[in-house]
């Protein structure tokens, strides 16, 4: 696999076009056919030798389309293929004020909660940052009908992100970076960081790293349990960090960044939504600059954990909200083309 153009920032786009005797202003026309989700052949303003040239060491094309499943809803669920074969997923979710992305920073993932089809298989890599950013530029490239019809602002379909595809971005920690200050950069697609979010399971150290790097992102934490002990049943990680801890480093955070925190809590039966864990939950958060997004268990086959009913679902809602904390049951959308985390891969996967 060579190297990928999509990897670099535009200063070192503009290195490399001089380094190759090219004039400084095909950086430019470089950067922003790539900025466009171009392939290096499909950028027109280049010459034919100079494109030549760069492929020698760069891949023509960084990602590609492998499958599209479009939701009754609308949702779009892609299966994106890298310049080596490997597999990820991504979905495109459509709302009134715009496009959100959630875009995999992994493939695979080494995490192995229990409720998650992005585990079954393991971790096979990291992706690098231009993997990362090549997601949303090839999405907002295969809706350039939109842009044109006006949709979403700067010439972008895509207007939020979230990092909550396939793998765990601070264990990625350094690469989901570098991908955070390119998509933000004032000279690529300059998506403002607050309408970016970064989900983690709770990696503490990364955690406080990420508050001081200057990229206030919304910080959302899986925590689905009120206990440590419940926690380790559905989450290995909870074995190294703490409940504690988390809270500890989310109130960082928002000292830092100043951005309130949230907190995903899946709703799974019989281990964490009886009105004890709503009592156990408004204690521990109540008063924090925090919200709860509670999601309905998007049942994986493999594994034996069940939902539970969307009457119970309002009731736990109802419990928390009576308790004084700031909470949402999330809209289940994709349901229909295997909406979750790694669902859509591992049945790829399997049928490969």
């Amino acid at each position: 696999m060579k190297k990928l153009l999509q990897d670099l920032s535009y200063n070192e786009i503009e290195t490399l076009v001089l380094s190759l005797g090219e004039k400084k202003f095909r950086a430019k026309q470089l950067y922003e056919g790539l900025m466009q989700g171009k392939t290096i052949d499909a950028i027109t303003s280049l010459s034919a030798a100079f494109k030549s040239r760069l492929k020698e060491e760069y891949e023509n094309e960084a990602i590609k389309v492998r499958e599209v499943f479009t939701s009754s809803d609308g949702t779009e669920k892609y299966l994106f293929e890298f310049a080596d074969g490997n597999i990820v997923e991504g979905v495109l979710m459509k709302y009134k004020y715009g496009y959100t992305q959630c875009v995999s920073t992994q493939v695979g993932c080494r995490m192995g909660c229990k409720f998650c089809a992005s585990t079954l298989g393991g971790l096979l890599r990291n992706l690098s940052s231009g993997e990362i950013l090549s997601q949303i530029l090839l999405v907002n490239a295969l809706h350039k009908k939109e842009l044109s019809a006006g949709l979403g602002k700067e010439a972008r379909a895509v207007t939020n992100i979230v990092l909550m595809g396939s793998g765990e971005p601070l264990d990625n920690y350094h690469e989901v970076v570098k991908f955070l200050r390119a998509v933000t950069a004032e000279e690529g697609l300059n998506i403002s960081a607050r309408n970016i979010s970064l989900s983690t399971c709770g990696l503490v150290p990364k955690m406080l790293a990420l508050a001081n790097e200057g990229l206030p992102v919304n910080l959302t934490v899986s925590l689905h349990a009120t206990t440590d002990e419940e926690r380790v049943r559905t989450m290995p990680v909870a074995k190294r960090y703490k409940i504690a801890e988390i809270l500890k480093a989310c109130d960082v955070y928002f000292q830092k960044t100043g951005r309130r925190y949230y907190f995903e809590y899946t709703l799974i039966a019989g281990e964490n939504c009886d009105e004890e864990h709503a009592t156990r939950l408004i204690e521990m958060l109540k008063g924090k600059p925090c919200h709860v997004n509670l999601i309905r268990l998007n049942e994986v086959k493999e594994r034996s954990l069940k939902s539970i009913s969307d009457k119970a679902a309002y009731r736990f809602l109802g419990l928390l909200e009576k308790g004084g904390l700031s909470a949402t049951l999330r809209r289940q959308i994709g349901v229909d083309i295997g909406g979750a985390c790694g669902q859509l891969r591992a049945s790829y996967l399997e049928k490969s």
